[in-house]
């Protein structure tokens, strides 16, 4: 059995600069190219968490609350909130960041799920996560939620079967 690690051990930073290819007509990141930079970092973080391959499985939310201009520097951090038995669940936030003003405003945020894959693109187990902080509880308990919902969805599971949903729903969460 892999031991579990922490989420700390997944933190990725990524600081970049928006380019002015890179805008829409407004003159604001465009949002396809926040998603790329979002999956690539949360890439990392599951490559980190599992020190294996890993693809994509899905994008599970996405928000777009606060416009990146052009010139602006976005900071993207992602780390693993929770780890199944071969998917991990990635979150990222993303911030601009204004030294001039010294502020940091969040801009958005996003959900992935990564599987880690062997060289013959099979699924492989993973490390257990044992989030420390606050945050990390929260998201890593949310997770699940996350999880069951995605997979009543996805007609995988029954919503019968459900047990982080049952208790949100009776008002136990």
């Amino acid at each position: 059995m892999q031991k579990s690690k922490k989420a700390a051990e997944s933190l990725t930073v990524m600081t970049n600069i928006v380019l002015p290819n890179e805008t829409n007509s407004l003159r604001n990141l465009f949002g396809g190219e926040l998603l790329s930079k979002m999956d690539r970092c949360a890439s990392i973080s599951a490559a980190r968490h599992c020190e294996r391959r890993v693809v994509t499985a899905s994008v599970n939310h996405v928000s777009f609350n606060h416009p990146i201009p052009e010139a602006g520097i976005v900071v993207l951090e992602s780390k693993v909130t929770r780890a199944f038995s071969t998917s991990m669940e990635i979150y990222v936030d993303v911030w601009l960041d204004d030294p001039i003003n010294q502020r940091k405003i969040h801009t958005n945020e996003g959900i992935y799920t990564f599987v880690a894959v062997d060289e013959f693109n099979k699924p492989v187990p993973i490390p257990a996560l044992e989030p420390e902080t606050e945050e990390e509880k929260k998201r890593f308990d949310a997770a699940l939620r996350r999880k069951e919902l995605s997979l009543i969805l996805s007609g995988r599971m029954k919503a019968t079967d459900s047990v982080e949903l049952k208790k949100l729903f009776a008002g136990e969460i």
